[in-house]
């Protein structure tokens, strides 16, 4: 589990195969310290260390983690956001994130505003219903409170310390994002999907707890 906070920007030396494809990836974290099999969000997709050197890891995508999210385009030369999972004496400085990506959104305006800048992004069938105004998603692995919502796009505003420590002003209209929406929500909608089959759940029990 993460938090969405981006601890290193590192750069992808080398990709190799197809299913499961390997990535070897610099960083400024101690990479010879990480375990064999720990896990690690690389642009908010987690996946699990199988090499470890000075300075670098690598990781492997498998075929499902190729087709749901953007690994499957990285190459040398592309800058990631790494986050280590979180330990139980961590602060939970973002929000809960998994680094199970529900799918890839598309960047339809990136312009600066403000003194920062705003990113506007149309999210896939899958993830849109999770969204709205001031809630949390996760935009390449990235923590970010949404601004506005309009049918299935929605817009964040990143502040200069969030494009000082992210790639996410060099994401380019048409291109494609990682998105992870909030899971609290997710198990809020799976719940009041359910209510039939949950003895004592019903829609009136979950408003009156807050969550609809």
């Amino acid at each position: 589990m993460f938090t969405g906070l981006v601890q290193d920007l590192g750069t992808v030396r080398r990709a190799s195969g197809t299913a499961p494809r390997r990535l070897e990836i610099e960083t400024a974290l101690p990479a010879s310290s990480f375990a064999l099999g720990e896990s690690i969000a690389v642009n908010g997709v987690c996946l699990t260390v199988v090499g470890t050197g000075s300075g670098s890891f690598a990781v492997e995508a498998g075929a499902e983690t190729l087709a749901k999210t953007t690994a499957g385009t990285w190459a040398a030369g592309k800058r990631v956001h790494l986050e280590r999972a979180l330990t139980l004496a961590d602060r939970l400085g973002g929000h809960l994130v998994l680094g199970h990506v529900d799918g890839t959104g598309q960047v339809t305006d990136s312009h600066g505003e403000q003194g920062g800048w705003n990113l506007e992004i149309q999210a896939p069938s899958e993830v849109a219903p999770f969204l709205l105004p001031k809630g949390s998603v996760a935009v390449e692995g990235v923590s970010l409170t949404i601004n506005r919502v309009a049918g299935d796009r929605f817009s964040v505003f990143l502040i200069p310390e969030t494009l000082r420590r992210t790639a996410l002003g060099e994401l380019k209209v048409g291109g494609d994002a990682n998105l992870e929406a909030d899971i609290i929500g997710k198990y809020v909608a799976r719940l009041l999907g359910r209510t039939q089959e949950l003895p004592g759940v019903s829609v009136e029990m979950l408003r009156k707890a807050g969550f609809a």
